[in-house]
């Protein structure tokens, strides 16, 4: 395999998953959309602010919808001038704005239910119709999130993966509207203003837990210890390199940059040791989702100018 073909590797990757991205994210606008008008109007009619709270939410679902999906598209972007190592941490920004998104929303339906809550004659008895719409946003937001879930892990996009948690979040949240509403229809009207403020909540944890995710990831954040450990066994099995320092890697989108020292026999030439770094870096594109790999080589057991107090470190 030539290196045209290597550096082919993670960008059959990325194109891969960003036509897998556009696909599933269009099957959840559709679903979101359907969602939004059904639960705001039928919560008005039937005055359930519960339900009300859920259709916001799931406004904002097919908000973060759209966000995906421009972010897909700027993902697929090559490097450039301005972007030498490609466009693959729109991703990640598109993240952290779902994150951020949620967190506006849940402040927002946290600000109504506690309203409504101050003055609990207020709260009136809901119609029947609210539940249904209920027990129906349940079923269809567990579909999606199960449908979203299989094709981020498929293609291994953290991005998919946040929107598949957003709809499950919105599945968990309608099963508490669902417990408001029928409590509000059994006498206890106060429940359905407690079912929106429960949901504002776990929106907001939802928020949370994603903007403070993508945030590290945009701090140049390691790849996880196993993965990191499986590229350095990968450097290690290529002929000619007799020991693996310095590994390190950075998140770029749902891919890795990183860099490595390699250890080669301190009699080879440069063109030698050249040639078995070509190879070390072809592998590990090959093997891993590594958009690109720097290398040093080092001489084995010699003094190790990047390490003056001492040698190379043994494997």
């Amino acid at each position: 395999m030539d290196f045209n073909e290597t550096v082919a590797e993670p960008r059959k990757l990325l194109d891969e998953r960003a036509q897998a991205t556009s696909r599933s994210t269009w099957v959840s606008v559709l679903v979101n959309l359907v969602l939004t008008v059904a639960q705001i109007v039928i919560g008005i009619i039937s005055k359930s602010q519960a339900l009300v709270a859920d259709g916001i939410h799931s406004l904002s679902d097919l908000l973060g919808d759209f966000v995906v999906l421009a972010a897909g598209r700027q993902a697929r972007k090559g490097a450039d001038a301005d972007h030498p190592y490609g466009h693959q941490r729109f991703e990640t920004a598109a993240s952290f704005v779902l994150g951020i998104l949620l967190l506006g929303v849940a402040a927002g339906m946290l600000w109504a239910a506690l309203r409504k809550l101050e003055d609990p004659g207020t709260v009136p008895v809901v119609h029947q119709s609210a539940l249904w719409m209920a027990v129906g946003t349940l079923f269809a937001k567990e579909f999606l999130f199960r449908y979203l879930m299989a094709v981020a892990r498929r293609v291994k996009s953290t991005m998919l993966m946040a929107n598949a948690w957003h709809s499950r979040s919105d599945a968990a949240s309608s099963f508490v509207v669902i417990l408001g509403i029928a409590g509000n229809l059994a006498g206890h009207s106060i429940l359905d203003p407690i079912a929106a403020l429960i949901v504002a909540l776990m929106v907001g944890r939802m928020g949370w837990k994603f903007a403070w995710t993508t945030m590290n990831d945009l701090m140049d954040r390691s790849a996880d210890v196993e993965e990191v450990e499986a590229i350095r066994r990968t450097l290690l099995e290529t002929p000619g390199v007799k020991n693996v320092h310095d590994v390190r890697t950075r998140k770029m989108g749902d891919m890795i940059l990183a860099d490595a020292h390699l250890e080669v026999d301190a009699g080879i030439t440069v063109e030698q040791g050249h040639d078995i770094s070509v190879d070390a870096r072809d592998r590990v594109l090959q093997r891993h989702r590594v958009l690109d790999l720097m290398t040093h080589i080092d001489p084995w057991r010699k003094p190790d100018l990047d390490h003056p107090d001492g040698l190379a470190p043994e494997s």
